[in-house]
């Protein structure tokens, strides 16, 4: 490996190490600003597993950094079906990004069963899916099945949106 592919590489790889301990830093913080309805005697209430997440991602933002300041830098992928060679394919990864964001934008508004079912159908569709109606029926499917696994299954409330009297 030359020179200059491997200070590229380490250069990522302490971005990413970085990308993980400002999300680690973000969970945190949140997790302190939740409010908790439970009793204060409770050993283990909702904040419990957000500041677990929170550590892990910490340590483990620390442990990628030492590494690979250390020298020690992950090895590309050489799997069969991955063409190193190859540049991304943006033509399926910017829709896939924009339905993320869309699905971000919309899921308080319109709620979880109509921005999950535009994901669904839209992630669908960008990665090669041509039976648009087959696929609308499953995204539908999904996110409605996700809404009520979460909602009986979980005890958690994903927000309805504009179905609200609906749901």
């Amino acid at each position: 490996m030359s020179e200059v592919s491997t200070a590229k590489k380490k250069r990522v790889e302490l971005l990413f190490a970085a990308f993980l301990l400002l999300v680690g830093i973000i969970v945190f913080v949140d997790a302190s600003q939740l409010h908790s309805t439970y009793s204060q005697a409770d050993a283990i209430g909702p904040k419990a597993v957000p500041f677990l997440v929170s550590g892990i991602l910490v340590l483990s933002a620390i442990a990628l950094g030492i590494t690979v300041v250390r020298g020690n830098l992950a090895e590309g992928e050489e799997g069969e079906d991955v063409d190193l060679s190859q540049p991304s394919d943006w033509k399926v990864v910017l829709p896939l990004l924009g339905f993320f964001v869309l699905n971000l934008l919309l899921i308080n508004w319109a709620g979880w069963v109509i921005s999950g079912t535009i994901l669904f159908f839209g992630t669908a569709i960008s990665l090669g899916s041509r039976r648009w109606v087959l696929t609308l029926v499953i995204s539908l499917v999904l996110a409605l099945g996700s809404f009520y696994g979460f909602y009986l299954g979980l005890g958690i409330k994903l927000p309805a949106g504009i179905l609200s009297g609906v749901l």
